[in-house]
């Protein structure tokens, strides 16, 4: 009798399933996409779940499951997967961050061709049995300026396949070394501002974040160059659908060619679809044979080693360690991981070196799943949802980003401390941490040493060391319905310069934060949300 039994839906590729079934320990049963009701209906029967992205597995899905063990999603995205859900339920959650690459890459560059020669419309012309060659008028793509925006895996392919055709290429990745630019041969932007009025043609292959939901919306696509033509086959809704038609109606883009959207399918009244300068397809990007069976296959592998012999790979909810060392680990590595998230929001563009320094007790310790969380805190946008412990040194390899670890047992002051430095040429900045206890706490912030607690909405400023600033942030912060839960302090007698570090309850609204910009003698204000 089979040890464990494994739910695979959506199709997943045959050469997958055989890596399973193949095994007296598992029953593999395959079902098509399967709605919610089903899936509660059925899934708490088995141990593990093979889907890509049609069959959503909610949060109520995951909790009903008592038995369930693994998610594996065969493809990069994780979106329709609950997995803060997981988590809480001690399921892991796996993914395949490489298998698509190539065909997304190809999938996004022949949307580019076809836009720029309209090749679905004249096709369509002729199955129509007209002979119109006026009306399809093309542009060429050589000598063209080609902008991506996101320049992972993905964006590095798409910018090779431009070169081949005589294309200029700009790029906007906020993770993006300096050094990993120049070897891309690719000129990199600092912001959106100043790409987007240079570009013939613009690409977007971004994570879905807070921070990249929306991204070209009415203001971006209004700084367009007129005429310009846009592809997006990373993710629905980084670009404002609403935003782009009005664009395209008045004739600022010249075209577009979308694979991915806000609601999928969209409606049948969906406006882009009336458009004849629109070329859409059906979230096609990652559907090609080559890049089913290597997910697939991949996805198999990685679920049969865990049930088998506990490795985890390619997790986006755990590290790579057996249980009993993790939970010895555990609080150094969500700390590492806040360390490395604030470390993100403050420090400069482009870094190139990130490290690491253990002081202390922390020194003795196999800290290799330390660091990999605080380069997972500070890179965790940059690829989304597919970085994760295992993952990201080639995350961090592909921005072009160096890491170090360093350990000194000596240290004042602290029985353990971790210090993290990212730099950009001779621009840096530095967070320190340490332990009271079980409680984690940040005690040093680029030279000023102060105690704030790691968590929720951190406003930060620079001011002149004078009476009066604390009670006017205070006041202005009531003023605004923001509450401070803490507040940290630190002074610096050469500069005359104190630091303050506020954890505030809310997230201060952009008035406000402007209001503070403005205040007298007040610097570098900066918020940060772990």
């Amino acid at each position: 009798m089979a040890k464990y039994r494994i739910l695979v839906t959506d199709g997943v590729s045959p050469r997958g399933v055989e890596v399973l079934s193949g095994s007296q320990e598992f029953e593999v049963v395959e079902v098509k996409s399967m709605k919610e009701p089903e899936l509660l209906a059925k899934l708490p029967e088995f141990d593990a779940l093979i889907v890509r992205s049609q069959t959503k597995v909610s949060g109520a899905v995951i909790k009903a499951c008592k038995r369930l063990k693994v998610i594996g999603r065969a493809g990069v995205g994780v979106d329709n997967v609950d997995v803060d859900a997981a988590t809480a339920q001690g399921v892991v959650v796996m993914n395949t961050p490489g298998g698509n690459t190539i065909s997304t890459a190809e999938h996004s560059f022949a949307m580019l061709l076809s836009v720029a020669r309209q090749i679905p419309q004249a096709h369509a012309s002729m199955k129509e049995g007209k002979w119109d060659r006026k009306t399809f008028q093309g542009t060429e793509i050589n000598n063209k300026v080609l902008g991506i925006i996101g320049m992972g895996r993905i964006g590095s392919e798409v910018a090779r396949r431009a070169f081949a055709f005589g294309m200029r290429v700009l790029a906007y990745d906020p993770y993006l070394s300096l050094a990993r630019a120049r070897s891309l041969q690719v000129e990199l932007f600092s912001n959106l501002e100043e790409l987007l009025p240079q570009c013939d043609f613009i690409t977007v292959h971004m994570p879905m974040t807070d921070e990249t939901k929306g991204l070209l919306d009415e203001k971006k696509l209004a700084l367009c160059k007129k005429g310009v033509r846009i592809i997006n086959c990373a993710r629905g809704g980084l670009v404002v659908e609403a935003a782009l038609q009005k664009a395209m109606e008045s004739g600022h883009v010249a075209g577009a060619a979308f694979d991915v959207y806000e609601q999928e399918p969209p409606a049948e009244d969906f406006g882009l679809r009336k458009l004849p300068n629109m070329v859409m397809t059906p979230h096609l990007a990652a559907s090609t044979f080559e890049a089913q069976e290597s997910v697939g296959v991949e996805i198999a592998e990685a679920i049969r080693d865990l049930l088998l012999t506990g490795t985890i790979r390619n997790a986006v909810n755990m590290p790579s360690v057996d249980s009993k060392t993790l939970e010895t680990l555990r609080p150094y590595l969500n700390f590492g991981t806040s360390l490395g998230k604030m470390l993100s929001q403050i420090a400069p563009a482009h870094c190139d070196t990130l490290t690491v320094t253990y002081r202390g007790k922390m020194s003795e310790m196999d800290t290799t799943s330390i660091t990999r969380a605080v380069l997972k805190g500070f890179l965790h946008n940059a690829e989304g949802g597919s970085v994760n412990e295992v993952n990201v040194p080639k995350v961090a390899e592909g921005m072009g980003l160096k890491f170090n670890q360093i350990k000194q047992s000596e240290v004042a002051d602290y029985s353990d401390l971790v210090e993290v430095k990212a730099s950009s040429g001779s621009e840096s900045a530095e967070v320190a941490g340490a332990f009271f206890g079980t409680n984690p706490r940040i005690v040093r912030i680029n030279g000023y040493s102060l105690e704030a607690a790691p968590e929720g909405v951190l406003l930060m400023f620079e001011n002149k060391d004078r009476p009066g600033i604390v009670g006017w942030i205070g006041t202005l912060l009531g003023k605004n319905s923001v509450n401070i839960a803490h507040m940290a302090l630190s002074r610096s007698k050469e500069t005359a310069k104190a630091l303050s570090v506020l954890n505030l309850d809310s997230l201060p609204s952009a008035s406000a934060l402007e209001e503070i910009r403005k205040g007298q003698d007040i610097f570098n204000v900066r918020t940060v949300q772990l």
